[in-house]
């Protein structure tokens, strides 16, 4: 299986109202330095809809701004729509929001 078919996979575990970051991806399939790798996969993610895409944020809980499926705004759109909260700054509370991969 391909590394973005690894990404895919993992992606596709994360629930309704949590996040992952891309780094937490990388290191979950044993890549640690391998975040921006993650973040090209779920750019050319050919299974949206299917792999939860929009549920992968930065390491600072900020969503991405070259977000491939309808921009930034409909990936915050979707977040909100699972009960994802963002603060004044645009970002998500990673202690709160943030998948247990365990």
């Amino acid at each position: 299986m391909s590394f973005f078919e690894q990404v895919y996979e993992v992606v596709r575990k994360i629930p309704p109202g949590k996040v992952a970051t891309y780094g937490q991806i990388a290191r979950i399939l044993g890549k640690p330095r391998g975040a921006r790798v993650v973040g090209w996969a779920l750019h050319q993610n050919p299974y949206f809809g299917e792999v939860p895409c929009h549920r992968v944020v930065n390491g600072n809980g900020e969503i991405s701004c070259k977000f491939a499926f309808g921009g930034e705004f409909e990936q915050k759109k979707m977040l909100e729509q699972e009960g994802i909260i963002f603060n004044e700054s645009g970002k998500i509370d990673l202690k709160r929001f943030m998948w247990d991969s365990r």
